[in-house]
Formats: C-alpha cells, structure tokens, sequence
C-alpha cells in the first residue's frame, strides 16, 4: 500500500489517480517547483493558525510530519518574557491524517486550543517525530468590541510564491494584522493532479505569520476537483487539502460544514460561504437560509461575508445570477457591510449596481449606503475588464496585484487597496450614523490612477497579461 500511495494521491479514505490519460498520449507531470523543496520533513512544517467561533477563547493550529510522528502534540503556554516557556507548558493533543502525496508520506496534524484567556498572549510549539518546532505566538481576541485589523487577500492560486508571496508580505509589512481573510482558489487545483507542491509555496509565501495571525479562508472553485459521475454529469469533489491544513470552527451550514462558518471577532462578524458548493453541488438553499439566520443571530456592529465567485463581475460578461438572486436580497436586509470576493483576477469597488454616478449622486443626496462589494486578486493570473467595468464599478483594475487592509474601529471603518509595491490603489470610509446606516466616504488624499491595459500594453508598459474571460 505505501508504495502505491507514493504513486497516488490518497485522501482520508480514498485513492485518487494523479491523472488518468490515453496509451498513446505521455503522462502528466506533477506540478514541481524548482529545487523539489517541499518534501516530508522530521520538523512540522506547514503551521498555520486559523480561529475557533470566539478566538477570545478558543483557536486551532494545523500542520504537517512525517509518518513517524503518529499523534498530534502541541505545548502551549501564557508567553513570558523569558526562555522558560517549557516550565508551565501544557501538551495538548488533536486529530491525525495519514496524507501520502508526491512529496512523501505524511500526517496532517490538527490541534485545538480551548479554555483560553481572552486578551492573552500564547505561546505554542508543535511536535515532529525529530523534536518540537519553535515556539509560535498568538494573543487571543477581547470580548468586547475594539479597534483591530485585518488583511483581505484575492486568489493567490497562480505564482503563489513567484509573484503572491511579495504582494502578502507587504500587506504584512504594512503594520499590525490581526487577522487574514482570503476569498477562495488558494491553489490551483481542479484536476486529479497532486498539488501539494503548490499548498507547500501557499504556506511558504506567508511563512510565520500563518502561524501567529489567524487565517480566515473560503473555498474557491480550485479548492475543489473536477468529478464526473456515472451517469456522465460533471460535478466537484471537495480536493483533500483543505480539510487538513484548515482546523476551521464547525459552525456551518448543514450539508456544508467543511466550508462554511463563522468567527466573531471583537465586534465584528465574518461569514464565510462556499460558493462552488451552491452552484455546483445543491447547496444553495442550505446556505441561504444558513446565512439569513447567522445574520439575525449576529450581535455584531459590523458584518462581513467572505466568498468566492463575485455577485458583481469585473472580467466575466455576467453576473453570477444565481448568488445575485439568493444572496444579494439578504445583504440588503441584513445591512451587511462588507462583501469580500475573488474568482475574477481582477479588481472591483462597487458600491451602487445601477452605477457609479448614480451611487455618488445618491450619497451626496444623503442615501445610506448598502453593502460595499469588493473583488481582488493577489496571484499572477489576470483577467481583463468587462465592458460594465467603465460605468458600474467605483473603481477597477487589470493586470494588477493587491493587497487590502481594514481597520475597524468603533463607529467607523477603513478600507484601504494596495498595490503589489505598496502604493495606495483605491480606498474609503464607512461612518455609522446614528440611525445604524452607513454612510460612504470617499478619500481626499492622492491615489494611482485607473491602471487598465491600453490595447496589447499593460499598465506598467509591458505587455498586457489580463486575458478577455468569455
């Protein structure tokens, strides 16, 4: 079995052929990275953070060993100032997979802290069969509502660590982030091909700080594979890397508990959907009325939904329509503040669907502003801009990678888009009023100009690598 399993990619408790090609055609290389650096180690590697339901209390860590290292351990502690974290240390222990791939055979440890201390800084190591890793930090969430911020990040899917890992160390760079959103297709996966060099650059392009920032990630269309069934209908199966290297809160929709959930975090809610699964798989309704009651139930004074496929497009020659119908009238009724989305490899501020000078107009008026709808992307891949993109949207872009940082504090919050080189791209203000609507104010100081390819010429004055999506 375990030579077979070299060959193959197995998930938890099924064999999956890296590719399936005729007798007359040569076989389909794995996706390699030069210098095949992401081999099974004896020290965990492929640490990331990601947070419980209430991260005041309680936050997960995942990671990867060899096969020698059969239970997840983890020691955690109260941080001091000191070297002397191992003396009040506790071991925690978690869920073990046994994971072979093209880089070897591996366990994907899970471990979950709870009980924690709101307000406290932690510090955690993890076990590998050689020893223990370094020790890690993290400081739990207040239970109350305080400034913080975060960092939403695009698809990275394409050059994760080529071109993403520049533009995600920046956004680092940028200051103090509390948390990591990503809007889906982390990888680019869809086939039966083994992808894990592409998950070992995802972590390597964050690097420690997935192990001290919690990350919150929704699942794209490349987090899934392509599936055809029996009776020769395409559908999609859910790629084996995701529920190992993300121990996310189960707090789902039913039938959608892998992919959906949500974190309260000091006065804010994040929802996170799984838009592949309600266009491809029947489970839209689930979600709906999932997402309905989790903003009825939200005590929250700022909502934000995270998925993939966007409502409003930028590259594609259509809505997503079916999203749009289901989704869009509960952001409106729920006031909903925030919608975070990918998918279409370019960038998009929308704020009014019937348009940009309508929206202005109509702020100017003293309308109360609905959900902000944002579409981003951080990897390599690029598409162009639609025709709507000139009069819809408040602002776009192609053949640009960015960033964005949030800051949300009190009564008003702060978005801010940047470039790949830091340069302040885009950006606005949210005011709460008094009568809990939001009033949108757009930025007085200086910002780059519409970057958008002129013909075969891209915006830097190379050439034009956002491609027409049909």
């Amino acid at each position: 079995m375990k030579s077979l399993c070299l060959a193959l990619l197995c998930s938890v408790a099924t064999l999956v052929p890296l590719a399936v090609v005729a007798d007359d055609l040569p076989p389909l290389e794995v996706p390699r990275t030069a210098g095949l650096p992401y081999g099974v180690k004896s020290i965990p590697d492929r640490i990331v953070l990601t947070p419980g339901a209430n991260p005041a209390v309680e936050m997960a860590v995942s990671f990867r060993t060899d096969s020698l290292q059969r239970t997840a351990q983890a020691q955690i502690a109260v941080a001091v100032d000191g070297p002397t974290l191992e003396e009040k240390a506790q071991t925690v222990t978690g869920t073990t997979t046994y994971f072979p791939s093209s880089n070897g055979l591996a366990h994907y440890q899970q471990v979950r802290f709870t009980g924690l201390t709101p307000d406290t800084v932690y510090a955690y190591r993890v076990k590998g069969s050689a020893g223990w890793s370094e020790w890690h930090q993290f400081k739990t969430a207040k239970t109350t509502p305080e400034p913080f911020r975060f960092m939403y990040l695009g698809d990275t899917q394409n050059g994760i660590l080529t071109f993403a890992s520049r533009v995600i160390r920046q956004g680092f760079h940028e200051g103090k982030v509390d948390l990591v959103v990503h809007a889906g297709d982390l990888a680019a996966q869809r086939d039966n091909l083994d992808h894990d060099d592409e998950w070992g650059e995802w972590t390597q392009a964050g690097g420690y700080n997935y192990s001290m920032v919690p990350q919150i990630p929704a699942t794209g269309n490349h987090e899934y594979a392509d599936l055809i069934l029996p009776d020769g209908i395409e559908s999609r199966r859910l790629g084996p890397y995701w529920q190992v290297q993300f121990a996310l809160p189960a707090n789902g929709a039913p039938g959608v508990e892998k992919t959906s959930y949500f974190v309260d975090y000091q006065g804010a809610r994040f929802i996170v959907l799984d838009g592949t699964a309600a266009l491809d798989l029947g489970q839209l309704q689930s979600q709906t009325q999932w997402l309905d009651k989790t903003l009825t139930d939200s005590k929250a004074n700022w909502n934000f939904v995270l998925f993939h496929q966007p409502i409003f497009t930028c590259a594609r020659p259509n809505d997503t329509e079916v999203l749009k119908a289901a989704w869009k009238p509960v952001f409106d009724k729920h006031k909903v503040d925030l919608v975070l989305q990918g998918h279409d490899h370019c960038y998009s501020r929308l704020s009014s669907e019937v348009g940009r000078a309508a929206g202005i107009t109509a702020r100017k008026g003293g309308k109360a502003q609905g959900p902000v709808y944002l579409v981003s992307v951080t990897g390599s891949k690029m598409y162009g801009l639609n025709n709507r993109s000139g009069t819809q949207p408040d602002k776009v872009a192609e053949a640009t990678e960015l960033y964005q940082i949030i800051d949300v504090d009190g009564a008003r919050l702060k978005l801010r888009s940047y470039t790949a080189s830091g340069k302040l791209y885009d950006g606005f203000d949210l005011e709460r009023r008094k009568d809990g609507t939001n009033r949108l104010l757009e930025l007085k100081e200086p910002m780059l100009a519409t970057r958008k390819c002129i013909g075969a010429v891209g915006p830097d004055g190379g050439a034009c690598v956002a491609d027409p999506k049909d």
